[in-house]
């Protein structure tokens, strides 16, 4: 419904700003203003201001400000035109007649409303019956409980080729309004009309009100030309205007905005719900049950105007989720080129990148929430992408191309259109280039650009690059150290061992090699879960899937019938599949990239087996234990910035690059397996 402006002006002089808020905010008159505590942030100082006679409000906590209209819609979570009759109702005022033509197209909507929840509720029903068991079978493998398909309303379209079609027919619903809602196929060339979606697991979409306007279907069979099958444009649905979960996710970050129980920490008092937009339908769901109840997906396609905005009305600096390949990080790009021209202060988009070939269902899986949780606190600004993106893989080794760079780069900072975001946005990057073609520390005015040859985006990049970390470390250029500053300055994390190290972010993101050659060679040779249980049970693997593995590996040692040392392989990996492990058994043997460790491929010599196990265990421990000491020794310089912790450091990092050598050379050849043997 459309209101005039003479209808809202006059809902405005009927309702004074402080009696609409007051309903919600305790305000205490403060001169010509009103005061009281935000309804947006917890806080103790009032800094929350409403003036009757400008008809706003003002937020100075949250930066949110406004008149009637938006205090409703931001602390109710409703849409402008609820609240514009909620507001109507509290002063007692009529909402405006519309044309006969506008009740018409209004009705015609509500009962296509209804035909698409007859719909939803069929393929709810079907998918609890006996037909719908293969598809159970199917969201089971995908980790989807019954209590998680029920929240989503998630159901099954049967094969047959008029199943709704009948169902819907025998409510009393006319062919004309299923074709209208998108439900059923037709045409000139196509003379009985038939239903759409068939022999698919269906996910009904909702509008932000939580009312069902379409599907997604994914298909059962593998042959099937579309995977995921969505509704067509219909009168309730435009695919580029709204996001999958909308509705959940808007009510989750009201929930968490009008909660009273205190924050667990500064950030999260900040912030409350994240925001967070992934890819898929099934990454949605994933998402929202391991705790980011927040998340949405596009509609099958890129990140639209709309959408955006949507993003924007529920979140600041949104999330936006992609896989860390190539293509993960072009669509990443294609959302930073639509997001640019629109900003304004205060909306912006952070960008996470996940580890190539895992979306956020397959990294919740493998590695749980933490893993997860890691990839998205490592989410970049929106301004850091870009720096990446015209940096990454270029060479600036002339003036002209210097000079290219900063063209390119006042062209894109061009395009913001908000006027103080541009200039911002123009300092920043005038500073970043300042630095970026700045000497090199120690090279006597010969230019080296800091950023030359730095990638920025998945698994290209250098890991300080994907940090954002700049400047000069330690040795960095084969220089003498640089004084690292006052005691209070922070030491920036550069060690490539602690990058990769359990301690660093995203640790859990895949399976380390020395880990899967472990359980390979435990897998290969079941006579070592005999003769080494205990040492096997004491090492600490940080992969979720291979402590998982290593913990069956142990319980069907300790309780088989035969001992350890009489399994066969081939027994064991029946026995780890009963136990739905194969996909940790495929995680761990797509682990292993290298076919030179020859004591932990099937075929080798006992002894050499014993070797390779015996070096690897050691090396596994001693890592484990630098790492530790590691963090230890960069917390340390962190805190004091002297010469004994700095050396201290050094030693460190050195006694790791000396595993890493080591471990390098870990390629059980062995005489008894045909190989010339090779000392460590």
């Amino acid at each position: 419904m459309r209101f005039t402006p003479q209808f809202l002006d006059e809902l405005k002089a009927r309702l004074p700003v402080s009696e609409v808020v007051g309903k919600r905010v305790k305000l205490i008159r403060s001169g010509r203003e009103f005061k009281g505590l935000s309804p947006f942030n917890k806080e103790k100082t009032p800094s929350f201001f409403v003036n009757d006679q400008k008809e706003a409000w003002f937020d100075f906590s949250s930066g949110k400000n406004g008149s009637i209209f938006d205090f409703i819609m931001l602390t109710e979570g409703v849409p402008f035109p609820e609240a514009v009759e909620r507001l109507a109702q509290m002063a007692g005022v009529a909402l405006p007649k519309v044309s006969p033509e506008e009740q018409q197209r209004d009705a015609r909507r509500k009962s296509l409303y209804d035909v698409m929840d007859l719909a939803a509720k069929f393929f709810e029903t079907t998918l609890a019956s006996r037909a719908g068991a293969k598809a159970r079978g199917y969201l089971a493998d995908r980790g989807l409980t019954a209590a998680t398909q029920v929240q989503f309303r998630l159901g099954f379209a049967p094969g047959e080729r008029s199943a709704l079609k009948e169902h819907l027919g025998s409510h009393g619903i006319p062919v004309e309004d299923m074709i209208e809602a998108g439900l059923l196929i037709s045409g000139d060339d196509i003379p009985v009309p038939f239903d759409r979606f068939r022999d698919r697991v269906m996910f009904p979409i909702s509008d932000i009100r939580g009312r069902v306007i379409a599907f997604g279907g994914r298909a059962m069979e593998k042959e099937v030309a579309a995977k995921y099958l969505n509704s067509p444009e219909t009168p309730l649905f435009h695919k580029g205007h709204t996001l999958y979960n909308i509705a959940m996710a808007r009510e989750a970050v009201h929930t968490a905005g009008k909660s009273t129980q205190p924050a667990q920490n500064k950030d999260a008092a900040k912030t409350g719900v994240q925001v967070i937009a992934v890819e898929g339908y099934v990454d949605v769901i994933a998402m929202v049950t391991a705790g980011f109840p927040a998340s949405v997906a596009p509609l099958g396609t890129a990140l639209t105007e709309d959408q955006l905005g949507l993003l924007w009305k529920m979140a600041d600096e949104p999330v936006l989720c992609f896989d860390g390949d190539g293509a993960g990080v072009r669509a990443a790009y294609r959302a930073m080129d639509l997001a640019l021209p629109r900003l304004k202060p205060g909306k912006s988009l952070k960008f996470a990148l996940l580890p190539q070939g895992q979306d956020p269902d397959d990294l919740l899986r493998s590695s749980g929430r933490e893993a997860v949780a890691e990839v998205i606190a490592a989410a970049r600004p929106l301004g850091q992408m870009l720096w990446g993106r015209e940096t990454e893989g270029h060479t600036f080794d002339t003036p002209e191309r210097r000079a290219a760079l900063e063209a390119r780069v006042n062209e894109v900072t061009a395009s913001i259109a908000d006027e103080s975001v541009r200039k911002y946005y123009r300092q920043d990057f005038n500073d970043r280039l300042r630095a970026f073609f700045a000497p090199a520390a120690g090279t006597r005015g010969q230019f080296t650009p800091r950023g030359q040859g730095q990638g920025f985006g998945g698994a290209q990049g250098n890991w300080r690059d994907r940090q954002g970390i700049t400047g000069t470390g330690p040795q960095r250029f084969g220089v003498k150290r640089p004084e690292v500053g006052s005691r209070n300055t922070p030491y920036v994390v550069v060690s490539q061992q602690m990058a990769a190290s359990p301690l660093h972010r995203g640790y859990r993101t895949s399976v380390p090699t020395r880990e899967a050659l472990i359980l390979q060679a435990a897998l290969n040779y079941p006579w070592l879960l005999h003769d080494h249980l205990e040492e096997l049970a004491s090492l600490e693997f940080r992969h979720a899937g291979a402590e998982q593995l290593k913990a069956a590996l142990i319980d069907i040692a300790a309780h088989s019938s035969d001992h350890a040392s009489g399994l066969e392989p081939a027994t064991l990996r029946a026995e780890l599949e009963s136990r739905h492990l194969t996909e940790v058994l495929e995680r761990i043997e797509a682990a292993i990239t290298t076919h030179s460790v020859w004591g932990a491929r099937p075929d080798a010599a006992p002894q050499d087996v014993l070797i390779t196990w015996q070096q690897l265990v050691a090396l596994h421990r001693q890592w484990h234990s630098l790492t530790k000491e590691l963090k230890d020794a960069e917390q340390a310089l962190g805190q004091d910035a002297s010469e004994t912790n700095y050396l201290r450091l050094r030693d460190v990092k050195d006694r790791l690059s000396q595993v890493d050598g080591t471990e390098a050379l870990i390629e059980g050849f062995g005489a008894s397996s045909g190989r010339g043997a090779r000392s460590l």
